[in-house]
């Protein structure tokens, strides 16, 4: 761990847990852009020193391009975390933009009972660039990272800030690659708005609990697949699928509010692996979907068979919950009942 004390009295001290990507890019002797050593993004952004935040930094070794994020990875983020946890006010983590939403929704479930803020943030641009929108990203993640309001964090969650927003982690998606404005929450309103000052959405944000305490839950399983329906799905695709050895949990990406194919073949295997024990989990392929079971003939079906509806569940959250509930070794029963209701804000 490297400490970087910019003031003796500090309103804060945040840890940075630095794993890669876009933001932490610099050129190389031969002009190439690759990830640099985290001093080096520190040299990109003077205006650190004025923030009065003493900062201790954590990097991995090497830096991952977020494509290459494992569970392992997950884990060792959470680890960091937990076990420097008294230590410091809160954590930013700086991650890739392409999975981003995938491990601020895995890091929510991991991290039970949080009560400080642990915020990811990158760039879509290098830090190198004179256009990278990584340094008002990263500044403006330390000072809400930093902010308390009565004695305590005014943010205690897992969030990802981007483009002026932050957002709860859980509910984010990747939405742009072309443009700043990344992420997206349709389900859930933003948590906070930055411009001239930073603009709390009180009543979004997760009340902090005096009585809370941190429990870190390390164990994930992968046994898990994404099923995405299109028209003209293939049958002997979709039976491959579902009929692999391994399979635990299915995340299946509907239509709309939970549309699928009124197709026999269809619902027959989808039943056929839900009697198998086999927990299929219906969500939206919409960006801002709901999932209502029933509201149309196509999904009235899907709730006599047995599949979960994931209501307003990202597949990013859908799928990091499921992994963190088989880990957990959940029960069948108490699995799908989790599976429907919130336990870390994730869900209307």
């Amino acid at each position: 761990m490297s400490t970087l004390e910019f003031s003796p009295n500090p309103k804060a001290s945040i840890l940075i847990v630095y794993t890669g990507g876009t933001l932490g890019m610099d050129y190389d002797e031969n002009g190439s852009l690759v990830p640099c050593d985290f001093e080096r993004v520190v040299a990109r952004i003077p205006v650190l020193k004025e923030l009065n935040i003493n900062l201790s930094v954590i990097s991995f070794d090497p830096p991952i391009d977020s494509s290459n994020v494992k569970l392992e990875h997950w884990v060792q983020i959470g680890q960091t975390i937990k076990d420097n946890y008294t230590a410091f006010d809160g954590f930013i983590v700086l991650h890739g933009t392409d999975t981003m939403a995938y491990s601020a929704s895995a890091l929510s479930f991991m991290l039970q009972g949080l009560n400080k803020p642990v915020i990811f943030t990158g760039a879509q641009l290098p830090i190198a660039s004179p256009r990278s929108d990584g340094r008002e990203n990263f500044v403006t993640a330390l000072e809400i990272a930093a902010d308390s309001k009565d004695g305590v964090p005014v943010v205690s969650e897992v969030c990802i800030f981007f483009n002026h927003l932050l957002l709860r982690g859980n509910r984010s998606k990747k939405v742009e690659s072309r443009h700043f404005d990344a992420f997206e929450s349709e389900n859930y309103p933003a948590l906070a708005e930055a411009g001239i000052v930073i603009d709390y959405n009180y009543a979004a944000l997760k009340a902090y609990d005096h009585n809370s305490k941190l429990k870190f839950y390390p164990e994930l399983k992968d046994d898990i697949v994404i099923l995405k329906l299109f028209p003209g799905i293939n049958e002997h695709v979709v039976r491959h699928l579902l009929n692999a050895p391994s399979i635990k949990g299915i995340v299946m990406e509907s239509y709309g509010s939970g549309n699928v194919p009124h197709q026999p073949w269809f619902l027959n295997l989808l039943e056929s692996a839900v009697n198998k024990g086999v927990v299929v989990l219906n969500v939206s392929q919409c960006n801002g979907g709901n999932v209502i079971q029933g509201k149309y003939e196509a999904s009235s079906a899907l709730n006599r068979i047995g599949v979960i509806s994931g209501g307003d569940l990202t597949t990013e959250a859908a799928t990091t919950k499921m992994m963190h509930l088989f880990g957990r070794n959940t029960e069948l029963d108490e699995l799908r009942e989790k599976l429907t209701s919130a336990i870390s804000g994730e869900m209307n």
